[in-house]
């Protein structure tokens, strides 16, 4: 099995969000819908009420993060799940720098990028399975 497909067979995940990343909501979405344990931490400018504002206000067991921020502000999100114990990350793709795949190197994170998460969460038909579709058959899956 992929490392992009048994990601979702933990229990507990926290979104980082800036909402600049539409499949963010989605991702909340279904990982809801299959009965995990999602944290939201929202850091755009006016955040949503249920979700948190912080990275240290999240609570110390998650399993995985999932980070739909712009792309300056990956690396410094990423020191922050580790603070909080999280080694499992993605980060949505095109939004992963060179200094983002280097920390998660540096603090020994398993780190997913270059991937859209919703291509390997979506089911049905619909933009995120044609996308996974065709990323199979280009060999990008």
């Amino acid at each position: 099995m992929r490392e992009q497909e048994s990601f979702w067979e933990n229990n507990s995940f926290t979104i980082v969000t800036d909402r600049t990343k539409p499949a963010m909501k989605l991702t909340i979405d279904e990982l809801t819908r299959r009965g995990k344990r999602v944290y939201v931490v929202d850091l755009s400018d006016s955040p949503e009420k249920e979700t948190m504002r912080l990275i240290s206000d999240l609570p110390s067991y998650i399993d995985c993060a999932i980070i739909g921020l712009k792309k300056e502000n990956t690396e410094n999100t990423i020191v922050e799940l580790n603070k909080k114990g999280i080694k499992k990350c993605w980060i949505h793709w095109r939004t992963e720098t060179d200094q983002s795949k280097q920390k998660c190197r540096e603090l020994q994170m398993q780190c997913i990028f270059g991937k859209c998460p919703m291509m390997y969460l979506s089911h049905g038909l619909n933009i995120h399975t044609m996308h996974g579709s065709l990323a199979k058959l280009l060999g990008k899956y």
